[in-house]
């Protein structure tokens, strides 16, 4: 009874914390671009988590490495760019909902991949959800619409590596502490990030105002928003099945609708509104059982 009620707790504050997200990436890049933001994100949850896990590393045995490599790349690696860049066309509000295409795709990889049983509603819930993904990302911005339609499948790519990397975990990284498992992914993250920010020229503008004021929206989107998020998401996949832990996406869409509109005055037409609803219908109908 208590897992029970820790993975729901665990899930409605990681929708939170993972919603604000996307208006912490658009506030970072007011003074950064798209390749430094998604490098500076993955770099401060490295150093965060290195400082408070680095005693875990000795206890992933050598053949795991393969897997807490794979995780890294699907989970955070490649996602933290296709978001950044993303975020640089479209609005956090369409982002989120696009993101929570997540347990969809979860549902998807583990039926293609990984042998998870899948049942006639859930996939009823993939196909509602498709149609409300192609509503919201057909329907966008009149404002240069096939730029959007791009940008936008950018999120649908994340939201498939994601889907990837909650299998890989459930299945070959159970056994290990979240802690573990965050620590050792960031490690090895950290030296390419740090390669990729240099090569786009970050430390010639480090001392611009602008640059200064976005670190901080970066910082906490790392630290916060991915290197703590990550351990809690750990944890929550090992309490529960990879669909349950992959529908906190259900609630960072109304965390990020409800801060777009406050602070960055962005709204959605009425067929954005019917799109959003038909994806999380959809999400619903996947994550049942």
């Amino acid at each position: 009874m208590e897992n029970n009620s820790t993975k729901w707790y665990l899930l409605v504050f990681l929708g939170c914390v993972w919603g604000s997200s996307f208006i912490l990436m658009q506030l970072g890049l007011k003074g950064v671009n798209s390749i430094q933001l998604g490098s500076l994100r993955i770099l401060f949850a490295a150093i965060f988590l290195i400082i408070v896990g680095f005693k875990q590393i000795p206890q992933i045995p050598l053949y795991k490495w393969k897997y807490i490599a794979l995780t890294a790349i699907c989970g955070t690696f490649i996602p933290a760019f296709l978001f950044a860049f993303a975020l640089s066309k479209i609005d956090g509000s369409i982002s989120s909902i696009l993101n929570s295409l997540t347990p969809l795709n979860t549902l998807l990889v583990g039926l293609l991949f990984f042998g998870m049983n899948v049942h006639r509603t859930q996939v009823f819930g993939v196909i509602i959800g498709f149609i409300g993904c192609a509503l919201l990302v057909l329907f966008g911005n009149g404002e240069n619409t096939t730029e959007n339609y791009y940008y936008a499948i950018l999120i649908v790519i994340a939201s498939v590596f994601y889907g990837i990397n909650v299998n890989l975990i459930k299945k070959y990284l159970s056994d290990l502490k979240p802690l573990t498992i965050s620590t050792g992914n960031f490690l090895i993250m950290f030296f390419p990030a740090l390669i990729v920010l240099y090569f786009t020229g970050f430390f010639d503008i480090i001392h611009e105002s602008k640059v200064q004021t976005s670190l901080g929206f970066i910082a906490i989107l790392g630290v916060v928003g991915t290197g703590f998020s990550n351990i809690l998401f750990f944890k929550l996949i090992q309490l529960s099945s990879p669909v349950f832990a992959s529908s906190v996406t259900y609630i960072i869409p109304v965390v990020a609708f409800a801060l777009g509109y406050l602070f960055m005055n962005e709204t959605l037409s009425l067929i954005q509104l019917l799109g959003a609803m038909i994806v999380l219908v959809g999400v619903y109908f996947s994550s049942k059982k």
